[in-house]
């Protein structure tokens, strides 16, 4: 068994650097707190770099976290039970965690070196519906994520890391505005599709297209911008009983995405 140090007083530098990252009021995010053991594992799979990683003095850190920690030399300390504590307060206070440094954000030229279909939310600005698509997304081989007007200011928000369960930093996401998401589609030669209740097309037509697609959907409320109207290609939905009012958006991107994961996982 490994033996860990432990931080045993608030003067460590570590402590004041934890309680900085929890702060919700950061004009500049640099670097993030990622809570919990499979969104760390996931994390530091994604190759994200961390400064340190914590346990709880009176918990077991898991021997595989530990293991993924050592293998990309991440430091990992203790941190006596009462600190942590006063460090979290009110918030929920996570078993282990870690303090990573963030990547600088990704641009509409990094969707250039992926395959799969991506995932367009115009107005999406529920942080959980964004990371439970987020996780939907890198599951069902998505090639990125472009989230317009979505009022974030990172993907490093906390609350995204935790909704995404780690997986925001897994594939390419790109915060942009309405304008910006427009003139990158109109000039990719990308094939928009929008969903809508009242589609042309049935969301299992979308199995046969074997085209790289970009998936376009909008908040519940308010649906799609009209100003995506002239660059799209057609429009998409998913048949439900008539008597519900509509889908949860992350349950209809992870719909489309299962009618197209023979494409988006394939090995070609």
């Amino acid at each position: 068994m490994t033996s860990l140090d432990v931080i045993t007083g608030r003067s460590d530098p570590a402590v004041q650097r934890i309680i900085d990252v929890t702060k919700h009021s950061r004009s500049v995010v640099r670097t993030a707190l990622i809570e919990d053991t499979e969104p760390l594992l996931q994390c530091i799979r994604a190759g994200l770099d961390f400064i340190e990683v914590y346990g709880i003095e009176t918990s077991p850190m898991p021997s595989e976290l530990l293991a993924a920690c050592q293998q990309q030399n991440i430091p990992v300390r203790l941190i006596e039970s009462s600190i942590v504590n006063q460090v979290f307060k009110t918030d929920k206070r996570p078993k282990t965690f870690g303090i990573a440094r963030v990547p600088k954000p990704c641009g509409f030229d990094d969707l250039a070196g992926t395959t799969g279909d991506l995932i367009v939310l115009d107005g999406v600005k529920i942080v959980g519906n964004i990371g439970a698509i987020v996780r939907t997304s890198f599951a069902l081989g998505a090639g990125g994520i472009v989230l317009v007007d979505s009022d974030l200011v990172s993907i490093a928000d906390r609350r995204l890391v935790r909704a995404s369960r780690g997986y925001v930093f897994s594939l390419p996401i790109v915060l942009a505005s309405r304008a910006e998401a427009i003139d990158y589609f109109r000039d990719s030669g990308m094939r928009l599709m929008a969903f809508d209740a009242d589609g042309d097309l049935t969301v299992g037509d979308l199995r046969s297209v074997d085209e790289r697609l970009a998936l376009l959907f909008g908040s519940e409320k308010t649906g799609t911008s009209s100003d995506f109207e002239g660059i799209s290609a057609g429009t998409v939905s998913i048949p439900i009983n008539p008597a519900a009012e509509s889908l949860n958006v992350s349950v209809s991107a992870g719909i489309a995405l299962h009618e197209r994961a023979h494409r988006n996982l394939s090995d070609g």
